[in-house]
């Protein structure tokens, strides 16, 4: 199977779904911050490993320690992920905190900054 292929393309999709509802509605470890969703998902062609883009809306401490429940909780969310989805093969997860969400917001506060928070009908 080719990198991005319309089936990889489906996988990632899915994985990117079930992966969401595993971290919203099973995992009940406290660490895991109420605000996390998972951005994006990239699986390899082979279906042996898998990065889960996880963003988290409050600050560095608490995206930290989502991270790191995440982390533990792998082998669980990994057994769910594998009993919801039909695949030959269940992907090693590693998870990456995604921070684009929060250098946007960063950015767009810069620009209105420059701008004087002026608006462009003025």
């Amino acid at each position: 199977m080719r990198k991005n292929s319309i089936k990889n393309i489906r996988i990632n999709g899915e994985v990117q779904k079930e992966l969401s509802n595993i971290i919203r509605g099973e995992v009940k470890d406290p660490r895991i911050h109420p605000l996390t969703s998972v951005t994006s998902v990239i699986v390899a062609p082979d279906l042996k490993t898998c990065k889960a883009f996880i963003s988290v809306l409050g600050d560095e401490a608490q995206a930290a320690d989502t991270l790191a429940g995440l982390r533990s909780a792998e082998g669980f969310i990994r057994s769910q992920l594998a009993r919801n989805l039909n695949l030959r093969n269940t992907p090693e997860i590693r998870f990456i905190l995604d921070e684009s969400i929060a250098y946007g917001v960063e950015m767009s506060r810069k620009i209105d900054e420059l701008t004087g928070g002026k608006d462009e009908t003025d």
